[in-house]
């Protein structure tokens, strides 16, 4: 009898073990299920395909969307890019003597390079509440290079929000104006060989009736949320430019360098 009582207690313990491990196992597949089930309800539509530069001409335009100048000492040109195989590379080098940047702050003009941007227009609003923007990018590094990927107010600066942006090394920054101070929130991030292919993204959310909330990514682990104040309503221009020296430092490269990229995607959702 008492054996039978000890085995009695002994299944009975073996059962309630195994019940709570079941259990335990339910809750994280159910977890795993809600997660599935939140990422499935954002229905994602493409703005720009990742085969977007084949042919160039039907997502993008050469230049920035004000011109050839900006805020650095490369003025862009239609032969400084090239399409080939899927990959847009820009090309930067001396341009020699040709006058100063009608950008300010009014740099001398020291190399020729290019710059891109989508015909298409982002807008966060109630019908598109969420956007996300990535590119794959090899990027110069060295002092002088200035390579970008961005989102600028089209009818008015701010607001901005810089997804990729080299200054002269191997530290990339994620950079929002205006966030709710009426400022930058600013971060770099290290990358290891910046040349090789590295992937980064934005998504922006819709929080409120004027602000965002924006996720940076680089290879899919994310690196910063800031807040982009008054983002919400604003058209913005999407843009990709190999810029030289400015704020990356000089003097630059005396040789040729180069800024590739390819798998371009934009896309928004009516679903948060």
């Amino acid at each position: 009898m008492k054996n039978l009582k000890m085995l009695c207690i002994a299944f009975w313990a073996f059962a309630f073990v195994a019940f709570k491990k079941d259990a335990a196992s339910q809750t994280v597949d159910s977890a795993s299920n809600l997660s599935k089930v939140k990422e499935s309800a954002v229905s994602w539509q493409d703005v720009i395909p990742t085969n977007s530069f084949d042919p160039f001409g039907t997502y993008w335009n050469n230049l920035y969307p004000w011109g050839s100048d900006h805020n650095g000492t490369a003025r862009m040109r239609t032969q400084n890019i090239s399409v080939s195989g899927g990959v847009l590379t820009f090309t930067s080098y001396a341009s020699g003597s040709v006058g100063n940047s009608n950008k300010d702050p009014y740099l001398p003009i020291h190399y020729y390079s290019g710059a891109v941007h989508a015909k298409a227009i982002a807008v966060v609003n109630d019908a598109f509440p969420k956007w996300r923007f990535s590119a794959q990018v090899q990027s110069p590094s060295q002092k002088g290079t200035w390579p970008a990927w961005w989102i600028t107010g089209a009818d008015s600066w701010p607001p901005e929000a810089d997804i990729m942006e080299f200054k002269g090394s191997t530290t990339t920054w994620t950079n929002t104006y205006k966030n709710t101070s009426g400022g930058w929130s600013s971060q770099g991030h290290v990358i290891s060989n910046p040349a090789n292919w590295h992937t980064y993204t934005a998504y922006l959310t819709k929080i409120n009736a004027t602000d965002v909330k924006i996720e940076y990514w680089i290879d899919g682990s994310l690196k910063a949320t800031h807040t982009g104040a008054n983002f919400v309503g604003k058209r913005f221009n999407i843009i990709l430019n190999y810029q030289m020296e400015g704020s990356s430092g000089s003097p630059g490269p005396t040789g040729t360098t180069y800024m590739k990229v390819k798998n371009v995607q934009v896309q928004k959702s009516v679903t948060l």
